[in-house]
């Protein structure tokens, strides 16, 4: 065999074997899966309930910008959600409704980042049925108020409100989230729920909001992290500073929620 034959035959050898290791550090999907150093990548993302819409929509912006990054939404009460961390759920992301819930996750979470605020309302039947004006009517006892449970952050926010002006309500169901109080509401099992003002404005067709003044609120504050686990860091890292980009930010205002 000459020796420029031979030269060729081991240069064939060594590109084969460069493409061979470039193939070995891709995924099927082509995103590269060496310590979740790509920013693309199909990311689990957790989520309040009460972010259902507007994180929907988010999301859909999102993925339209990075055509690479598809996002899988789980919305629940973010007390379910951060058991699920706890419990070793495969997931890239997590937002919840209050910070509480995010600083009991710091073994598990990057650094949390508030994205957005909410206060809350009254959601009552439509027309408002019961004449319900203010907090103080929901302690009548024949008024039918449901509220989320105490473990959820807007059960925890309405006791806060209601405690504050020495109120005592019996609620006649604790929901495990926001959107299981408005729907009682809407489906008429309750007249009254104390729910988040951006969860009333998706159900104007079927309920009333009633304001609670500034000074007998409270307000939420929903941080964003990435989760340690994540096997694509730096994919939910950029979707997490996303969050606060003047264009989140725009689709989080038109939903109705507050500025950081």
């Amino acid at each position: 065999m000459s020796l420029l034959r031979t030269r060729r035959r081991a240069a064939a050898v060594l590109i084969a074997a460069a493409l061979l290791g470039a193939l070995a550090a891709c995924g099927d999907d082509g995103t590269e899966q060496t310590g979740g150093s790509s920013d693309t990548a199909n990311l689990t993302v957790l989520a309040a309930a009460s972010l259902t819409d507007v994180f929907r929509t988010a999301g859909a912006a999102y993925e339209k910008e990075r055509p690479g990054t598809k996002l899988t939404f789980s919305f629940a009460g973010s007390q379910e959600l951060a058991a699920q961390v706890k419990q070793g759920a495969p997931a890239d992301v997590l937002v919840t409704a209050d910070t509480k819930t995010m600083e009991g996750l710091r073994a598990d979470t990057g650094t949390a980042t508030v994205i957005a605020k909410n206060r809350l309302v009254i959601a009552v039947g439509a027309g408002n049925p019961k004449q319900i004006e203010g907090l103080e009517g929901l302690a009548d006892s024949k008024t039918k108020v449901v509220l989320a449970a105490p473990e959820v952050p807007v059960g925890r926010y309405s006791r806060q409100v209601l405690a504050d002006r020495n109120i005592t309500v019996k609620p006649v169901s604790e929901e495990p989230n926001v959107r299981a109080v408005l729907s009682k509401v809407e489906l008429g099992e309750a007249d009254a729920g104390i729910v988040y003002k951006t969860d009333a404005a998706t159900a104007t067709d079927k309920t009333d909001a009633i304001t609670i003044p500034d000074d007998q609120n409270a307000i939420a504050s929903y941080p964003a992290a990435t989760l340690k686990e994540s096997q694509h860091s730096t994919a939910a890292t950029a979707f997490v500073k996303w969050l606060s980009s003047p264009q989140a930010q725009q689709i989080l205002r038109t939903a109705g929620f507050e500025k950081p």
